[in-house]
């Protein structure tokens, strides 16, 4: 098992939420949280300062075959877009992203500017067949 810097903290969610200065990040994150949570039935924790994580697994590497402690689904709003991190390959997801909006993804990750630009239906699919 590899020691990783980003673990979870005993960091309030709530406390980290509040200090996000764009309005519209910080109603998009509270909304991200909430939803997730439901669709998870995970409690939000801290992972690192700046990352959300709900639910936790060990992953191994196919490539190297270092395992290492993570969430299962997380999120941190950064200051160029929220950053969804889900479970594997945003390819298997290739057929809901034509229909989720203004987005881009790589790997494990969508990088969403707001709420608004996309379909909450379809994320929620996403993030469901993600966690499952």
């Amino acid at each position: 098992l590899v020691e990783i810097k980003t673990k979870p903290t005993t960091l309030s969610v709530e406390d980290f939420l509040s200090t996000i200065l764009d309005s519209q990040k910080r109603s998009d994150s509270i909304i991200l949280v909430d939803l997730i949570q439901k669709l998870t039935n995970e409690q939000p924790k801290m992972w690192g300062a700046s990352m959300i994580g709900f639910g936790e697994a060990r992953y191994k590497s196919p490539a190297t075959g270092r395992e290492v402690d993570w969430f299962k689904i997380g999120f941190s709003p950064r200051k160029a877009n929220l950053s969804i991190h889900l479970v594997g390959s945003t390819n298997k997801h290739e057929e809901s992203l034509q229909k989720l909006g203004k987005h881009k993804a790589s790997v494990g990750c969508l990088y969403i500017n707001k709420l608004d630009d996309i379909d909450l239906k379809v994320l929620e699919d996403i993030i469901k067949a993600s966690f499952d």
